[in-house]
């Protein structure tokens, strides 16, 4: 078709609020156009799992026993139920509560509240429709996951931007914004509190202890006009290199009606499994299976068999344990890099994370790390790629910092994540 004529096409093309809300081109895309043709580039930025550390065998043993059964294997080929396989609900809340035994609950979830959905992100998508109208408010670390961002510019609604420091969200500024936001009179927007409480995308960070508990008080007393929920993201929960584990926002939750919990295989396992899930507060799970059942008619069955195999025979725990050791050294390298090569440079912080994937750097305030800033260009020059940190911050009442970075030790090899390090230092020294 000719240009022009292509043009006159999608300028007569009426697309939905929600398309246009949804805006253009992603910094996923845009990274990976800045990148083509270039191979030898050591990309910091992708946040994907270790390319060898993949469960091919894992799934292989899985599979064989799905496969040795053959009204398995066909119940296995059929349509599921929209709130998903049975056996792989009943696992995954036995790992949950399992997981939070340290805090019994006058209200455990029950396997009702569980819903299998493709991938975590869906489950975000999902509870956020059932909830959100155009303008209303979601409360997001800042910064936070910048494709959740993306959802909630999708649905139209505001992310508005709280303060972390190195223990997660901070309890008093979730105070200051509500109080300002009733003050505006618009208190009665505000929806949920979204954060990711073991190692965050894109800081690493963990939500501590007692904050959980702080938070979650705060989100139930001012849910005045309405409840504010708080949807806990644990996409990360497993990969802990150091320290010990700590109860979820959802154990904390003795009365089970605040907290959402998002849960997904994809940096555990696999993703191209496509397996994620939520544990969702009584009122919701009608609203999010109605939409659920009308968006997808269920997750894929096929892959919730397969999942519900690899949980019952053991496979997901000694593959965890692999990844862990793998991911530890990854980070170790990581870590040592920034010592030696960015730690001469003055004005240079990072964040030390005990597990994920994600390293969080800020640099002194005069530096653009933005896409059209000197020195993600620099960067490129010297070989090396990383994601903008002003792509990872709602809204802000002072304006977005763009002065951070996020990295990610989760593709490259120890040895390029050192190369990666020292491009870097070469970029930051250059530009400054």
């Amino acid at each position: 078709m000719p240009q022009n004529q292509a043009s006159d096409v999608r300028s007569f093309t009426r697309l939905s609020r929600r398309a246009q809300w949804a805006g253009g081109e992603t910094i996923a895309s845009a990274l990976m156009a800045r990148t083509l043709g270039q191979p030898e580039l050591v990309s910091l930025a992708a946040g994907f799992v270790d390319h060898e550390s993949l469960p091919v065998d894992s799934v292989r043993q899985a599979l064989e026993t799905v496969w040795a059964d053959p009204d398995c294997a066909r119940a296995s080929l059929q349509y599921g139920t929209t709130a998903g396989y049975p056996p792989l609900r009943e696992a995954i809340l036995d790992r949950t509560l399992a997981a939070d035994r340290e805090i019994p609950r006058d209200t455990p979830p029950s396997l009702d509240q569980v819903v299998i959905t493709a991938g975590s992100n869906q489950l975000l998508y999902l509870v956020s429709d059932a909830l959100l109208d155009p303008g209303d408010v979601v409360l997001c670390g800042a910064p936070s996951y910048f494709v959740y961002l993306g959802t909630l510019m999708n649905l139209g609604a505001r992310a508005v931007g709280v303060e972390v420091d190195k223990f997660g969200m901070i309890p008093e500024a979730i105070e200051q914004q509500f109080e300002q936001l009733q003050h505006a009179g618009e208190l009665s927007r505000v929806k949920a509190i979204y954060l990711t409480t073991y190692f965050d995308n894109p800081t690493g960070i963990t939500v501590s202890g007692r904050r959980r508990g702080q938070i979650l008080e705060v989100a139930k007393r001012w849910s005045r006009c309405n409840r504010i929920y708080i949807l806990e993201d644990i996409a990360y929960r497993e990969l802990r290199y150091y320290g010990h584990e700590v109860p979820s926002l959802l154990a904390f939750d003795s009365e089970g009606d605040t907290v959402i919990q998002a849960g997904t295989f994809s940096k555990s396992f696999s993703p191209g499994v496509r397996v994620g899930w939520g544990i969702l507060p009584p009122a919701l799970v009608e609203p999010v299976l109605a939409a659920k059942g009308n968006f997808d008619f269920g997750s894929p069955n096929f892959n919730q068999v397969l999942m519900a195999g690899i949980l019952q025979q053991g496979l997901f725990q000694d593959h965890v344990k692999r990844l862990r050791a793998a991911y530890r050294k990854k980070l170790d390298a990581m870590l040592a890099a920034c010592d030696e090569f960015l730690g001469t440079i003055d004005g240079i912080e990072w964040v030390r994370p005990a597990g994920g994937l994600y390293l969080w750097l800020c640099l002194p305030d005069r530096l653009d790390t933005g896409l059209d800033g000197p020195l993600f260009g620099q960067a490129v020059a010297e070989g090396v790629l990383y994601v903008p940190g002003m792509y990872c911050f709602p809204a802000l009442k002072h304006g977005i910092p763009r002065h951070m970075l996020r990295l990610s030790f989760g593709i490259p090899s120890c040895e390029n994540i050192r190369r990666g390090i020292a491009a870097l230092a070469r970029a930051v020294k250059h530009v400054m």
